[in-house]
């Protein structure tokens, strides 16, 4: 699966971005599709994902103020992202999963959010 990841930029605190990742492959495919991110000197971290059965999983400090979505015949996962602040500033990376045999995991080349206060 490649995933192609855009829409990230520079905002001030407070603004609002909207992330978006195309998939190679058909989400009725993939089994998880979203997005981590990792800040300078610190391990890379779960924001949000969306799972089979429509399922959501978002890292605590983005809960309330960043929202997943996908369009499953663009094959496209959404993150709109609001109320920013400096230290949601990261490389933001698009990651998806498929489980036949095996579980595969799959990145995307990631896109850089700068929130500047």
């Amino acid at each position: 699966v490649q995933l192609q990841a855009s829409g990230g930029g520079s905002v001030q605190a407070g603004g609002s971005l909207r992330l978006s990742c195309a998939a190679s492959r058909s989400f009725f495919s993939i089994n998880a599709v979203g997005w981590y991110r990792q800040a300078p000197g610190k391990q890379r971290e779960l924001v949000a994902v969306l799972s089979s059965g429509s399922r959501t999983n978002y890292g605590d400090s983005v809960k309330g103020r960043f929202t997943i979505s996908s369009d499953n015949y663009k094959n496209t996962v959404y993150l709109q992202m609001n109320s920013l602040a400096p230290e949601d500033t990261a490389v933001y990376y698009c990651y998806a999963r498929t489980t036949t045999t095996v579980v595969s995991e799959y990145w995307g080349q990631g896109t850089q959010v700068t929130v500047s206060s």
